[in-house]
């Protein structure tokens, strides 16, 4: 037992207090105080938590609208297509008789006349042929002279036996030879000129295939192409071979294009159009559709049509073989109100904005802002060229409307609550 209780004395209740109660008297404040700590703290994570999710739910809650203003301009519709620039029009010189080339006159880059000798072949095998033939001739001529002498002499005797037979001088079976021998001599004479005539036809093949050993350019123009050397032997049997490639004006040239059956129907003549090539990628050439030819091209089971573009190339910076990207203007609208093409395809994603139907056939709809909130745009459409569109109606010049959004950084501008 306690020896301390019921004493009072002043000068121990101190050391009563402090050395036997003070132990007691500790653990029943613990008692007391630990669940206001422990409900203090869980105020304080309350507090963490709330603010946190409104800070959160704050951020998405704000959203930040990208826009763009409507504008004037114009908007065109284009047909792209790959093609060559080639000369307007391209003359193949070839040879028509075979043998070597004895002689060349025209090279790379020659500027011809009609008429110009380009290469000489051996003209020796059909000098001699040409040679023989005039020698048959004059022997077909001196054979027709010849033969003349003998329808006199026929004649003359035809008629004399005719004359001696009347009076039975001669029998009448020699005035029939004669007057036989004198209709020989005169079939003699018709073969003769016609076989003079065919020994003349014989001559001139042989010396049109003697002029032939000339290869002469048949235009005015430039060689863009050679295709043989001195001392190569050309045969022309079965198919003509290609010995130069004359451009007539390199000042007008042609851009062949291979355009999709999927993009023809809009492509007609007179159409306008631009090009680039890599000699020169910062530079736009324009041209005109000359013709848009009717015959497919099929290749991988890929239709296209070829379209020729006619471009001026007076300055010759074009040269026959480049690779030509193209542009064919099909449709265009000048100085017009347009809005771009992002505008059309966007759709606000907050809460019961994104729901708003659109049915087919139903007019072109845009978003802008009104309020700070989204608001659906009725406009009426009209060409598209896959940057913008025509804005016929609804809209007018500097409305601002909505092509993109993305989550705004407001925290900052609506702070958190204090904890």
């Amino acid at each position: 037992m306690n020896e301390w209780v019921g004493i009072h004395d002043p000068a121990d209740a101190p050391a009563r207090e402090s050395v036997p109660n003070l132990p007691s008297e500790n653990k029943g404040w613990s008692r007391i105080g630990r669940p206001w700590i422990i409900g203090g703290l869980a105020l304080l994570v309350a507090l963490v938590g709330s603010a946190l999710a409104w800070r959160q739910w704050n951020g998405a809650q704000k959203t930040a609208y990208i826009t763009r203003a409507v504008t004037r301009g114009a908007v065109t519709r284009t047909v792209t297509a790959t093609g060559t620039v080639n000369p307007v029009l391209t003359i193949i010189v070839g040879s028509y008789v075979s043998g070597a080339i004895q002689r060349l006159f025209c090279d790379y880059n020659t500027q011809v006349r009609p008429g110009q000798i380009c290469a000489k072949i051996d003209p020796r095998p059909y000098q001699t042929v040409v040679d023989q033939d005039r020698a048959t001739l004059a022997v077909a001529k001196a054979q027709l002279e010849k033969d003349k002498s003998n329808l006199a002499y026929t004649k003359t005797n035809s008629e004399r036996l005719a004359g001696l037979a009347s009076t039975n001088a001669v029998s009448k079976d020699a005035a029939d030879i004669a007057r036989n021998n004198y209709n020989q001599a005169v079939a003699q004479i018709a073969y003769d000129e016609a076989l003079i005539l065919q020994r003349q036809a014989e001559l001139d093949a042989a010396l049109v295939n003697l002029e032939y050993t000339n290869i002469v350019s048949p235009v005015s123009g430039t060689v863009v192409s050679r295709n043989v050397t001195a001392g190569q032997t050309v045969a022309s049997s079965f198919q003509t071979p290609t010995l130069f490639l004359i451009a007539t004006d390199l000042t007008k040239m042609q851009v062949d294009t291979n355009v999709s059956e999927s993009d023809i129907g809009g492509v007609k003549v007179g159409n306008k159009a631009s090009f680039t090539v890599d000699a020169f990628p910062k530079r736009s050439f324009e041209g005109i559709v000359a013709q848009v030819r009717q015959s497919p091209q099929t290749v991988q089971n890929v239709v296209t049509f070829d379209v020729v573009i006619s471009v001026d190339n007076s300055d010759l910076a074009l040269k026959p073989g480049m690779t030509a990207a193209t542009k064919i203007t099909v449709d265009e609208r000048r100085d017009v109100l347009r809005v771009p093409d992002e505008a059309l395809r966007y759709k606000p994603t907050a809460a019961g904005l994104a729901s708003v139907p659109t049915k087919e056939g139903e007019e072109t709809a845009v978003w802008g802002l009104r309020d700070g909130r989204p608001a659906r745009v009725v406009i009426q459409g009209g060409l598209d060229d896959d940057s913008f569109t025509e804005v016929k109606g609804g809209l007018q010049l500097g409305d601002q409307v909505i092509v993109s959004e993305r989550s705004a950084g407001a925290r900052a501008a609506i702070p958190p609550p204090r904890l």
